[in-house]
């Protein structure tokens, strides 16, 4: 919100406009980086605001941590084994040379 203005008067200033703001809950947010590596914010504040012929923008507040690795769950290990018809080891390799993408990991290792 802007420093000095009545959060409610900003809201009817915003809704006059056309634009709608709301909350979403969420416990955790997590961008992921094209370099690899991710950001993730934990018990995140998170608006989304609809302007009329712009589409829908997010803003995220809250306490971030960046980490290089990328985590990746057993449940996409098991995925992409069983999708490819690999070991787990490779399969768990090829995810993280693909950043964590589960398709990308898969179509690799059918290339092979």
């Amino acid at each position: 919100m802007m420093p000095g203005l009545d959060p409610r008067a900003l809201k009817k200033m915003m809704k006059q406009m056309g634009m709608d703001m709301q909350d979403i809950p969420a416990s955790e947010v997590i961008i992921k980086k094209p370099e690899g590596g991710q950001i993730v914010i934990k018990n995140p504040q998170v608006q989304k605001m609809k302007v009329p012929g712009q589409g829908e923008s997010f803003q995220v507040m809250g306490n971030a941590t960046e980490s290089s690795e990328i985590e990746i769950s057993q449940d996409d290990i098991n995925l992409v084994a069983e999708q490819a018809k690999v070991p787990m080891e490779k399969a768990k390799e090829a995810l993280e040379k693909a950043g964590g993408d589960i398709a990308k990991a898969i179509l690799s290792l059918e290339r092979k």
